[in-house]
Formats: C-alpha cells, sequence, structure tokens
C-alpha cells in the first residue's frame, strides 16, 4: 500500500496554527502535483477554524480532501475514532499529502501512536507552534516552564506547563510565532530557553505563518524511536493515577463555553470588558460578531492570552442585499434572499458566534461578560434608528498579502 506522507502542526492555544495552515494551502496552488489533505481539530463544538479556511477560500468545508473534528481533543477515545473516518475520507479523495492541525489541547502522544499504526499513514513532520509573545510574557521567556512543569509532576498532577513542554519534546522542528512582535534578543532568549527543552528539533521564527511549503514536504520520516520512552513513561504516568491528562482538555482543567446570539455587541462595552475583565485564565476566544457601528462587517475576534486581533472576514448577505448602490441584477437579489431564508428576520445572517477556552475557575463567569455586552431592545432601536454609537475599537485596517 502506498503509504501518505503526514505533517502535524500541533501547538497551544492561539499558537498561531491555523495561520500558518492557510499559508500552506495557498503555496499549494502553484504547487503542481500536490493535493494536500486537510484535518482541523477543535476543542470547541462551533468550527471557527474550518468556518475561516471557508472565507478564505483556500480550501472549502465541502471539499472531499478537508475533514473537521470538532468538540474535542484529537487525542481523546472519541477523537482518535473520528480521526480514523477523517483519514479515510481525505486519502480516499486522493490527497498526497495530509496536514493535521490539531486543536490547543491535544496531547502528541495518542495521536502519534495512532498514526504510526495506520497502514495507510506515514508521519513526515511534527511541527510544534510556540506562541513568542505568550512565552515572553507568562513564562519567563520561557525559562519557567520546565520548574512549573516539574512542581505539577511532583504534587501528582499535570498543568498547562506540562502540556507546553510536551508539544516541544515532541516536535520535530519548533516554529516561535509572532516573531514580528517581539525585539531581535527576546526571540533569541526564548529559543535558547526552550532549546534544552528539545534538542533534537530545528527551531525556527515565524510570522503570519511564512515556512516554506517545499521545506514542509521535505522533511524526513518521523524519529518514533527518540520518543517512545518518553510516551510510554507519560502513558505510565497516566494509567497509574487513574487520570486522562493525555485524552482532552480535561486533564488540565480546560473547558470551553459557547456564545451565540443574533444580536450586536455594543463596541464600548466589549471594550471594557476585553480590557478590564480578561484574566490570565482565559486563554483562547475567537469566532465571528458585528457592531452596531459597522453593521456590514462580517468581523472575527481573535483572542490569545493578553493579544487582541480583530479583522475584516467578508461582508453580511443582508448588508449586500440592502445596498442599493451595488445595482444587483434581479435574479442576484432573488437567490440573496433565498440564501437568508430562514434566517433571523431582524438581522438577516448578521450573528455573533464566539468559543471561549480557559480554566474552569472564573470560565462561567468571564463568559457572563461577554453576554452583557449584547445590545438592548433600546440600544437595537437606536441602531435601526442610524444613531452614532460610541466605538472605540480601531478604524485603520491593513492588508497582508501572500509572498
Amino acid at each position: 500500500m502506498q503509504q501518505v506522507p503526514v505533517t502535524i502542526l500541533n501547538g497551544f492555544l492561539g499558537a498561531g496554527k491555523t495561520t500558518l495552515l492557510q499559508s500552506l494551502l495557498v503555496q499549494a496552488r502553484s504547487m503542481s502535483g500536490v493535493r494536500l489533505g486537510v484535518i482541523v481539530n477543535e476543542m470547541s463544538e462551533l468550527d471557527v477554524d474550518g468556518a475561516i479556511l471557508d472565507t478564505s477560500e483556500v480550501i472549502s468545508r465541502r471539499d472531499p480532501r478537508f475533514a473537521a473534528i470538532p468538540a474535542g481533543s484529537i487525542s481523546g477515545a472519541q477523537g482518535l475514532e473520528q480521526f480514523a473516518a477523517a483519514v479515510d475520507k481525505v486519502t480516499g479523495a486522493g490527497a498526497t499529502h495530509l496536514l493535521i492541525e490539531t486543536s490547543g489541547s491535544s496531547h502528541p502522544w495518542p495521536l502519534l501512536e495512532a498514526i504510526r499504526a495506520h497502514p495507510a499513514l506515514r508521519l513526515h513532520g511534527f511541527l510544534s507552534v510556540v506562541d513568542t509573545v505568550t512565552l515572553a510574557q507568562d513564562h519567563d521567556l520561557g525559562r519557567a516552564i520546565l520548574p512549573a512543569a516539574s512542581r505539577q509532576l511532583a504534587a501528582g498532577q499535570r498543568g498547562i506547563e506540562n502540556l507546553l513542554a510536551e508539544q516541544i519534546m515532541f516536535a520535530s522542528r519548533i516554529l516561535l510565532s509572532k516573531m514580528d512582535r517581539v525585539p531581535g534578543d527576546t526571540l533569541r532568549a526564548v529559543a535558547q530557553a526552550i532549546h534544552p527543552i528539545n534538542p533534537f528539533a530545528d527551531i525556527m521564527g515565524m510570522q503570519w505563518g511564512n515556512v516554506r511549503l517545499a521545506d514542509v514536504l521535505a522533511l524526513p520520516p518521523y524519529d518514533h524511536a527518540r520518543v517512545a520512552t518518553l510516551g510510554a513513561e507519560l502513558t505510565d504516568w497516566d494509567r497509574s493515577r487513574g487520570g486522562a491528562s493525555m485524552s482532552g482538555a480535561e486533564g488540565y482543567r480546560l473547558d470551553s463555553i459557547v456564545i451565540a446570539d443574533p444580536r450586536p455587541f455594543h463596541p464600548q462595552r466589549l471594550w471594557r470588558v476585553y480590557n478590564y475583565d480578561l484574566g490570565t485564565g482565559i486563554h483562547r476566544s475567537k469566532g465571528f460578531f458585528w457592531l452596531p457601528s459597522r453593521d456590514r462587517l462580517q468581523l472575527l475576534w481573535n483572542q490569545t492570552a493578553g493579544s487582541i486581533g480583530l479583522e475584516i472576514v467578508n461582508y453580511w448577505k443582508i448588508a449586500t442585499l440592502e445596498d442599493e448602490s451595488l445595482n444587483l441584477l434581479p435574479e442576484e437579489r432573488q437567490e440573496m434572499r433565498r440564501r437568508l431564508e430562514g434566517m433571523s428576520p431582524e438581522f438577516g445572517d448578521r450573528r455573533c458566534r464566539l468559543t471561549v477556552i480557559g480554566d474552569r475557575d472564573g470560565l462561567a463567569d468571564f463568559a457572563d461578560a461577554v453576554r452583557g455586552c449584547f445590545c438592548t431592545p433600546q440600544e437595537i432601536a437606536a441602531w435601526k434608528a442610524g444613531e452614532p454609537f460610541d466605538d472605540p475599537w480601531p478604524t485603520s485596517t491593513a492588508t497582508l498579502g501572500q509572498t
């Protein structure tokens, strides 16, 4: 049987795995004979990454070479069952190389074992995406990871630091993401701090997923023998304590909450919540939303630790239909109305869908604070009347090009 080479894109929540995946998919368009298959794993039931890929037009969720495993870790028992079915789907569609983007809470070892045991797959690269900004700000440039992980193990527990360390330990290449947001000496300090965790892996800086696909495809077969002892020790550690820390987020006391509502967020209240109520236990929030002050725009919310990004994803269909200046043909308007059937009579396809991921303690309180940002009936009436809203969010835009 001809085995399909596989590359894993692993890393903690918000490190930049989806951005890297998008970059690799764009590059594949100009490479003859390369047909990438994609499996995306989301911790939350809200498949934000799949939707992002849809809107970026690099691959559609309807493409037979795409599969999603939402609502859990790909390394858990249920995730591994779905993984087997996903592999059958994408390899059956003629993929020449498989990219697997794991959720940020996924432990590497169970997935590595599943790939090694699969007769149709051969692992050629485990890329661990490490958030340089988060390590610099929250983990003493990465120097605090191993001491904290050791303290957790001595206490009979495994915490976030253990997951970070082990994602690095199993890597064949380490990518320090967001290098454009830190000084050069900080980047070097982080690289020096994590090198002893895995002295066998290359360490590269990365910004906006700027990794050459040709280099990824050329990676040699993964050295399973190097990590076999570590994997066995972790498996024994779990079994001896009756735990499941390698199976999913529950082992690290991580949880997720989905916030879904057709109403817009009030821009001022949202600004206040994310600037004053965002605690260190909220590791990740992402999704799509809208503001009454920018009601034409479908916006992507992208928060990792203390960093927040706002992106324009698309225009809402209802906004396009309402814009008389576009001079849509009658048949185009008819098709647009057909697509809006069954959606909110008040807001059309406009809606907010966010997933918030963090430590169990305090997660519900923060989610409640976010829900308090939705516009009241009086504020919605003001929006319909065309009244202005105090909007402190940036108005300038930057366009990223693909080179």
